[in-house]
């Protein structure tokens, strides 16, 4: 397996954050890259589906049909072509069993939110897949994640020197849409346990993020599904934007 070369044109800004834009103020960020050929290390993807789906009465939200495929199938179908294998963390195996992926479960007791499915997936790229040093994680319920994620990604942390990297729209924050370390796996897990961290965002603070802005048109590329009226609105965008 080789590192990953991508292509883009649609330019790139990464924004420090954190105790490293203390320690490397004088850093030059936040410059756009354009028509940049991209080399980035092999990755694996995580999707993130421990979700009890409360906002849409309960059930599997990923199972709902969004443009001719479930939403489920929509996140492989993006975030698959970006890693050398993806992952998937539910805590109800049965859930997935027809996937075909490797369903890891949370490995801290009670519902420690998505950073668990974070750490486990970490902590099972260092004992399975040890020549992977990089984890992608994806929430399961956004069915328009952009083609570029994993490239731009690692762009921006690169460029800001950070060993994470997260992604925004619109000037919003998506904690869990993020690039992560496998190096890291001991600190978070220290984290989740010992201090029972739970914030996404406020875990990752603790060593620097670069927060990478994608474009809000024709569609957010985040646009999560939550409620049954979010399930419509993705459909119209699905048919309205067939290509995004």
């Amino acid at each position: 397996m080789t590192d990953r070369t991508v292509s883009y044109g649609s330019g790139l800004r990464a924004r420090q954050n954190g105790p490293l834009r203390r320690a490397r103020g004088r850093r030059a960020v936040g410059s756009t890259l354009n028509e940049t050929s991209v080399v980035h290390p092999q990755t694996l993807g995580v999707v993130l589906a421990g979700g009890l789906a409360r906002r849409m009465g309960g059930g599997d939200k990923t199972a709902v049909r969004i443009g001719g495929a479930t939403l489920f199938e929509r996140v492989l179908r993006r975030l698959g072509p970006q890693c050398t294998r993806v992952i998937l963390s539910s805590g109800d195996a049965a859930r997935f069993s027809g996937s075909g992926l490797i369903i890891v479960a949370d490995g801290v007791p009670g519902h420690a939110g998505p950073l668990a499915g974070i750490l486990a997936a970490l902590e099972w790229t260092a004992e399975h897949a040890p020549d992977i040093a990089w984890v992608v994680s994806a929430p399961g319920d956004c069915p328009f994640l952009p083609r570029d994620l994993v490239a731009r990604l690692h762009v921006g942390r690169i460029e800001a020197g950070a060993p994470l990297a997260c992604a925004s729209s619109s000037g919003r924050r998506h904690p869990v849409v993020g690039l992560w370390a496998v190096a890291l796996r001991q600190d978070l897990r220290r984290a989740l346990v010992q201090e029972r961290v739970r914030k996404v965002d406020l875990w990752a603070a603790r060593y620097g993020v670069a927060v990478v802005e994608w474009p809000v048109a024709p569609v957010d590329p985040f646009f999560n599904v939550n409620t049954p009226e979010d399930v419509g609105a993705a459909g119209r965008l699905a048919a309205q934007y067939p290509d995004v």
